[in-house]
């Protein structure tokens, strides 16, 4: 017996048999499915990294047992071995989900989780070094209509303003406290007195912080536009985490700080603005959430571009895949 007859000679239950309750369902496939995925990195140069991917199509119709998860695993595989990841490659691929399923499904959804590694400059020294971003990729095929999702975050400082305007006037008395004001002063001892300790009685709290953003992209065959992005919010925030840190680099992240004070409403303003400005931006939904060193609990704020109706997550009702 031939493969190609033992083949045809198995049981596909999935096919023939019919539903035991009918009814339609909105999403039928897998997720946690891992890969390679070919990405367009800087430079023009392809990355390869490791992906967690999630694939569905619809079971539209009601009476059908079920759908063909082989196919979607097969075209995945296929497609993603051979192309870089482009809104071009993910339609077509969607495109091939329906194609297998024509009988069964009328639309197909795919997201990509990844982390992007980009090699960034320190601060003032010479130095360089890698830092992550999470990424995730959502892109939906119903009919003709095809839609596309950008989510990232980004990790950045934030210094509290409060705090800051707290440990200035305790400076201030400690300052009245050290040198008898009414008279004149002697710039020396003021100076040196500035660079002890005691100088800098009180300092503000900051706290390492994360902005995770999630974008709808205007429909385009263009790449990906990651570090477009991501450089257009940590430029806005102005205090991106570093990953190469000599003593220089270290004080000049200290004076970024410093000239950065912000509350999570300041830093959501400032990403708000920051997006707006993105011609390929339809849609966008953006939290920052501040990881207090003063209390246990965090300082959330969450902006949209403000369409009429909300944000809606082009996911749907799956949009509790991933936060």
């Amino acid at each position: 017996m031939t493969n190609k007859t033992r083949l045809a000679s198995m049981p596909d239950i999935a096919s023939h048999a019919k539903a035991q309750v009918a009814g339609k369902l909105d999403w039928v496939g897998m997720n946690d499915i891992e890969l390679p995925v070919l990405l367009d990195g800087p430079n023009g140069r392809q990355i390869q990294t490791n992906a967690r991917i999630s694939a569905y199509v619809d079971l539209a119709q009601p009476e059908k047992r079920g759908i063909h998860m082989s196919r979607l695993y097969l075209h995945l595989d296929r497609a993603l071995a051979e192309h870089s990841i482009t809104p071009a490659a993910l339609r077509h691929l969607l495109r091939d989900f329906l194609n297998s399923h024509e009988d069964l499904s009328t639309q197909a959804m795919i997201r990509l989780d990844f982390e992007y590694l980009v090699r960034r400059p320190a601060l003032v020294s010479d130095n360089s070094g890698w830092k992550g971003y999470p990424i995730s990729l959502i892109a939906n095929l119903s009919g003709r209509q095809f839609a596309m999702e950008l989510a990232f975050r980004v990790v950045y400082s934030s210094t509290c303003p409060c705090s800051a305007a707290l440990a200035r006037q305790l400076i201030q008395e400690q300052f009245r406290k050290d040198f008898d004001t009414a008279a004149a002063l002697e710039a020396a001892p003021v100076l040196e007195w500035l660079g002890s300790e005691q100088g800098i009685v009180a300092t503000p709290h900051s706290q390492r912080s994360a902005a995770d953003i999630r974008l709808q992209l205007a429909p385009s065959f263009e790449a990906f536009p990651f570090i477009q992005m991501i450089d257009a919010i940590e430029g806005a925030l102005k205090t991106p985490v570093q990953s190469a840190v000599k003593r220089e680099d270290e004080q000049a992240f200290a004076l970024l700080n410093g000239q950065n004070l912000m509350f999570c409403e300041d830093a959501a303003r400032r990403v708000q603005t920051a997006l707006e400005e993105q011609e390929r931006v339809t849609d966008f939904w953006a939290r920052v959430s501040h990881f207090e060193s003063l209390h246990p609990h965090n300082a959330v704020a969450i902006v949209t571009k403000g369409i009429e109706g909300g944000y809606k997550p082009i996911d749907g009702h799956a949009a509790g895949w991933k936060d």
